[in-house]
């Protein structure tokens, strides 16, 4: 049988969902059981001849197309997501750089940990990202229901106690569950955003085993229709007998919890990530991503993922075994104040600043004209990108963006595009539009905020990398390419765009107005120091340039 728990909506026009019910899936109909009755009340020795009953007895009949499904247990007791298939362990560790070879006691004893109960979701529903993260994955499980409540079982009396099986799907924050990793206590935020389960609990007498006893489904996980991975139940490690019977051990399970298989195989983002191929990875889960997990037998999930409101900073706490921080100067003379802000340089040209200077903290340029203007450069987060823009309002308004130049690839020059108008035109050199198109996707760039790097570059890089926030930057790639020269009209002014690359970059533009005599010139010129090359020679006797 196929239990729901489902609601419909009043039939007064209202739309209005009424209370949770409870019913047996026959083919596209839900036969009701008596209003009140709840799958977690009716799970026990008793389950099958109340199925029974609603199928020949129903309280009422509706369509499945017309209710909106619930989780099948919408409150469990308890949720302990298992680790059956050590396949994706291995994968995800081989993802990062290690070897995928895994400790003696993975094969020796059932690894599980305990998800959040209040925060089970339907199979529909829609899925927000954990705030403050940029790595959001989806895990294709399957989960087992406690029907009857055990203690200290066998693994096959272990299996007489499950009343049936959903499919599961275990969202997950990356950058955060690397990040609590090193605390080494166990999942917290990085795993307690949201558990999906449905779209219906079956009774294992409509599914089908291998020899074994293992489940053996056929399992696909889709993101906006392309394949991700597939896989099959049967290659569990550990079966649902063996992690339950582990879990009953001195504990008395209850019927209603939850044990979540772990990931068959391939069906997640996290194992498709390779770190010697950035460029191939389609990137994590962004606003409006839909992600389809399919199981034979089990139904399918569909669902939309969305973006959540950043969370409320909080701060660090003193640790008293770092060394103080030297602060940097720059001792090289400046012709305007080094502060946060819109500066004119010219005669309708500013720049925008930015400081300290240091990694990601670049700057930008803006060129007005008759009724248009042209921005120079994005910078490195959302944040950062939308309080330029709105720093800029008083010329944009009355000149409103007509073109944006990147002057190179590299996400603090080009990771706010997306807040750009629809109309305003990207234009960059062939080289940077084609590094943009084969770099590693932005939201990676966050693994400098939360990978273990060893003593030595992990503090490095986090004190410098802390303060952006990666999180939901779809890069918006140029509308027009260029080759070495570009000239441009904006509202009666001449712009020049000159590619000098490759130098800093595969491609790197300057922005030169020749009537106001001013020259942006991207990371091809710093201020006070060395100029960083990561692909040629640094060009020589360039003009004064205001970076």
């Amino acid at each position: 049988m196929r239990f729901v728990t489902y609601a419909s909506a009043d039939g007064d026009r209202t739309g209005v969902l009424n209370s949770d019910r409870t019913g047996v899936l026959n083919g596209e109909l839900i036969h009701a059981l008596p209003e009140g009755t709840s799958l977690l009340g009716l799970l026990g020795p008793a389950l099958r001849q109340a199925g029974e009953r609603a199928l020949t007895e129903p309280a009422d009949v509706v369509a499945l197309t017309d209710v909106t499904l619930k989780p099948p247990i919408p409150r469990p007791p308890s949720i302990r997501d298992c680790l059956c298939f050590l396949g994706h362990l291995r994968a995800c560790r081989k993802a990062v750089g290690d070897t995928g070879e895994l400790e003696p006691v993975w094969y020796e004893i059932p690894a599980f940990y305990f998800a959040n109960p209040a925060t089970v979701i339907g199979p529909y529903d829609d899925v927000p990202i954990s705030p403050g993260s940029a790595w959001f994955d989806f895990e294709l499980e399957i989960a087992a229901v406690i029907g009857t409540a055990g203690r200290d079982l066998t693994p096959e009396q272990a299996e007489g106690h499950i009343a049936g099986y959903t499919l599961f799907c275990d969202w997950s924050a990356r950058d955060l569950q690397g990040l609590e990793s090193q605390l080494k206590i166990g999942q917290a935020k990085g795993k307690d955003g949201a558990s999906t389960l449905g779209p219906w609990l079956v009774t294992p007498d409509e599914l089908p085993f291998g020899p074994d006893g293992r489940l053996a489904l056929q399992v696909r996980a889709e993101v906006n229709g392309e394949p991700v991975g597939a896989g099959r139940t049967d290659s569990m490690d550990w079966s649902f007998g063996e992690v339950i019977s582990y879990a009953s051990r001195g504990v008395e399970l209850q019927p209603g919890e939850v044990f979540g298989s772990g990931t068959v195989p391939g069906c997640c983002l996290a194992e498709h990530l390779d770190f010697g191929d950035l460029a191939a990875f389609r990137g994590w889960l962004k606003d409006g991503d839909v992600v389809s997990l399919r199981a034979e037998g089990l139904g399918e999930v569909r669902q939309t993922v969305r973006a959540s409101a950043p969370p409320p900073p909080l701060a660090a706490r003193p640790d008293p075994a770092a060394k103080p921080r030297r602060p940097r100067v720059n001792p090289a003379a400046s012709a305007l104040p080094y502060t946060k802000g819109l500066h004119q340089v010219g005669d309708g040209v500013w720049a925008w600043l930015l400081p300290d200077g240091g990694y990601g903290w670049s700057n930008a340029g803006l060129i007005a004209g008759d009724d248009a203007s042209l921005l120079v450069d994005t910078l490195y987060d959302l944040p950062l990108t939308a309080e330029m823009l709105s720093g800029m309002r008083p010329v944009t308004d009355r000149n409103p963006l007509s073109h944006a130049v990147l002057t190179h690839a590299n996400g603090d020059h080009t990771h706010g595009g997306q807040l750009l108008p629809a109309s305003t035109r990207v234009i960059a050199a062939e080289g940077t539009a084609h590094e943009m198109r084969t770099e590693m996707a932005p939201e990676l760039t966050a693994a400098l905020q939360v990978m273990d790097l060893g003593p030595t570059l992990t503090p490095y890089l986090r004190d410098r990398f802390r303060r952006f926030d990666f999180g939901g930057i779809r890069l918006r790639t140029p509308d027009q390419t260029f080759d070495r020269r570009l000239t441009l009209d904006v509202g009666g002014r001449e712009v020049h765009l000159i590619d000098l690359g490759p130098a800093h970059t595969e491609a790197d533009t300057v922005v030169h107005v020749p009537d106001a005599g001013v020259l942006f010139a991207g990371d091809l010129l710093f201020i006070g120091c060395t100029p960083i090359v990561w692909r040629g020679p640094s060009p020589t006797g360039s003009p004064p340039a205001t970076r």
